[in-house]
């Protein structure tokens, strides 16, 4: 699994990620909220969020609250200072999965972990007529072959295949598949355009709906 650590406590952070790494985790370390911020955005190929609450640059909770605008799956365990109830109960009431109280064991942690994978859905196979996308794995297939797309394009085709059957806004595509990530303004209908071509030959449609935005579905 690859796990995202944001902790600013440098000899903290180097403990866990020798520590997870030795239990056969890929860690990837970051110091600060900001930088947590922008890596969870879109598709962020992560299976886990340990994060602390008290990180410079941007808090915690606002990394969270930005992460579950459009990623309502992938586990979060909060690292928080014992006695910072407050902060604990927004932190879950935000989407976080667990918390985990400093100073803590090694032992503890890992079990935490090894709980939320458990819990974390066993499948995440989505599937529009010849149209699949795992979810998990961030892979989307088409027919029986294995569809590879452009990192924009790809962010974008996930968002639509979360939302398929309904109708999603421009908006709401900016925001939940791209986040603050600077976008001309008629990127969203030249990635539209072309994702119509590859799919084009498929028992899949993806159309515009006036006045609501474009619909993912099998015709």
């Amino acid at each position: 699994m690859t796990l995202l650590l944001v902790e600013d406590d440098r000899l903290l952070a180097e403990t866990l990620v020798d520590a997870l790494g030795i239990a056969g985790h890929e860690v990837v370390h970051l110091d600060n909220g900001i930088d947590a911020r922008v890596r969870l955005q879109g598709n962020h190929r992560l299976d886990m969020v340990l994060l602390d609450l008290n990180l410079p640059g941007l808090g915690g909770l606002e990394v969270l609250e930005a992460l579950r605008r459009h990623d309502s799956s992938t586990p979060v365990l909060i690292l928080t200072a014992r006695g910072a109830v407050e902060d604990r109960v927004r932190g879950l009431d935000l989407g976080a999965d667990d918390y985990l109280a400093k100073p803590f064991s090694l032992e503890e942690l890992e079990a935490r972990v090894r709980a939320l994978m458990r819990r974390r859905a066993p499948s995440g196979l989505i599937t529009v007529g010849e149209l699949s996308f795992d979810s998990l794995a961030q892979r989307f297939s088409l027919g029986d072959e294995a569809l590879a797309l452009p990192p924009r394009e790809q962010r974008l085709l996930g968002c639509l295949m979360r939302h398929a059957g309904q109708p999603v806004d421009k908006a709401t595509l900016v925001r939940e598949a791209f986040g603050e990530e600077e976008l001309g303004d008629n990127a969203i209908e030249v990635y539209v355009h072309r994702l119509r071509k590859r799919l084009q030959g498929h028992r899949v449609n993806l159309r515009t709906v006036r006045g609501l935005g474009y619909l993912l579905e099998a015709p």
